[in-house]
């Protein structure tokens, strides 16, 4: 129960601090703001739960390692499960946070696109941005906790990379990367949340399976010294 604890526990970390950094502050801090929340609560995690789970926080990346041969479907089923639900109490919280201004006007940080959200990009445009995005944070995630990759700087790597990811796209489809990070504010924002959410499980899948099966075929595997 070790692990999927952990899962479950970052998840709600990332959710909460993330999407919370943008519904409760994100006039105060802009998308720059919101973004460094991300990869702050990210590094925080990774060497908070690192040596516990690995800190997938992500079921994209749990199968992005299973692609890359390292876990196995059944030991990945856990952790996907852990993350959800993980993100899905993350967003419960900040729902009854948020709910208590005057000034609330709903939701807890659930991606879109198209008219109405953001910068109002097309599908197109967040699939494309959804997939990219998450197949270069996986390359970086599996490089950085690769053969040969100094392990005590993975953490900030890869958060620092969420946030380069966030700065980027949060005004295309507000990022996901995520399946879980998509799944617990959807549920709350209900409507169109809902019905666009196949694309950031999908989306984010495509991505991490991609680098994963690159990272299996060994064309990046690091060269022995």
């Amino acid at each position: 129960m070790k692990k999927p604890l952990a899962e479950f526990i970052g998840t709600f970390t990332l959710v909460l601090l993330g999407c919370g950094s943008a519904v409760i502050a994100g006039d105060a801090i802009g998308f720059t703001g919101i973004s460094f929340a991300f990869g702050l609560a990210l590094i925080g995690m990774a060497y908070g739960i690192g040596a516990v789970s690995g800190c997938h926080i992500n079921p994209a990346v749990s199968l992005g390692a299973v692609a890359a041969g390292r876990m196995t479907v059944g030991e990945a089923i856990p952790y996907i499960i852990a993350q959800i639900a993980g993100a899905i109490a993350a967003s419960a919280v900040l729902y009854i946070i948020a709910s208590g201004s005057a000034d609330f006007a709903g939701g807890t940080g659930a991606n879109g696109w198209g008219e109405g959200y953001l910068g109002e990009y097309n599908m197109t445009s967040a699939f494309v941005f959804e997939v990219v995005a998450t197949f270069l944070f996986m390359v970086v995630i599996l490089g950085a906790t690769g053969k040969g990759a100094p392990a005590a700087m993975a953490g900030l790597a890869i958060g620092l990379t969420l946030v380069v990811i966030h700065l980027v796209g949060i005004n295309v489809t507000g990022v996901s990367v995520n399946p879980a990070r998509s799944i617990g504010p959807a549920l709350f924002a209900g409507g169109s949340a809902i019905a666009q959410l196949w694309l950031f499980i999908v989306a984010p899948i495509i991505g991490a399976v991609a680098a994963g099966l690159l990272f299996k075929s060994g064309l990046l595997d690091a060269d022995d010294a």
